[in-house]
């Protein structure tokens, strides 16, 4: 079965509007990996807009499944990274004024980079992910880069499964998934998955090992409650 593993960016958000520590991502942490999640995942950026860096470090000592941190490998980014110690980093080229992540690496041109800090990272006994788009020569490059895994950056195929092209929009996912497998590299996907199209996905990626999910997670919550929601996801991807 695919994990599952929660983004919750989303609550940090809601918590910082107010200024105060509600919803409490500890206890949040807690509820949502015993409804069944699998790992949790943040993406703190520079601003700390909604996950802080504290967060990254007080989470740590919470979080009993998987924890993946995303980011771009910024110094401070890099920096905590190593502190914490997650299970999983995985590297995003966001700027820091994007809302969200909206490309994946371009493993040719950045190759030398990605190799010295994905080197650092496995030193530290981290496991390591980089973020890339549906391309097969991004895949390729990425396996030169030693990552241990990629993630998928699937906007476009939510983007073309809502309009009803779920065939084209599918279609360079499952190269992509075919190649990383090719070239032994370990396969997680992510960006704007939702239950309408989450189990679309996993029936036709193969070799699909993990899904991050956030946005649509907690705004389906809103309606259907998170412990549902998080189950409902779970029944999905087995």
């Amino acid at each position: 079965m695919t994990k599952l593993s929660v983004n919750i960016n989303k609550l940090a958000t809601l918590r910082n509007s107010r200024g105060g520590n509600v919803p409490n991502l500890i206890t949040s942490t807690k509820d949502i990996e015993s409804f069944g999640a699998e790992g949790i995942t943040i993406h703190p950026r520079p601003d700390e807009r909604h996950i802080r860096y504290r967060d990254a470090r007080d989470l740590k000592k919470v979080v009993a499944t998987e924890f993946n941190i995303e980011g771009n490998p910024v110094p401070k980014f890099i920096d905590l990274v190593l502190e914490v110690k997650p299970t999983q980093v995985t590297l995003v080229p966001d700027a820091e004024d994007a809302i969200t992540s909206n490309a994946g690496w371009d493993t040719l041109k950045h190759k030398d980079f990605l190799i010295d800090v994905i080197k650092t990272f496995k030193e530290n006994g981290i496991r390591t992910s980089i973020f890339v788009d549906p391309d097969v020569e991004m895949v390729k490059g990425a396996a030169e880069t030693g990552t241990d895994r990629i993630e998928l950056y699937t906007e476009s195929f939510a983007h073309e499964f809502a309009k009803g092209n779920k065939e084209d929009g599918i279609a360079p996912f499952v190269e992509a998934a075919k190649m990383a497998h090719e070239v032994g590299l370990g396969l997680n996907a992510g960006h704007d998955l939702s239950l309408d199209n989450i189990k679309f996905f996993k029936e036709h990626i193969p070799h699909l090992l993990e899904v991050s999910i956030g946005h649509a997670l907690i705004c389906e919550s809103l309606y259907l409650g998170l412990e549902n929601v998080v189950n409902m996801y779970l029944h999905r991807l087995k």
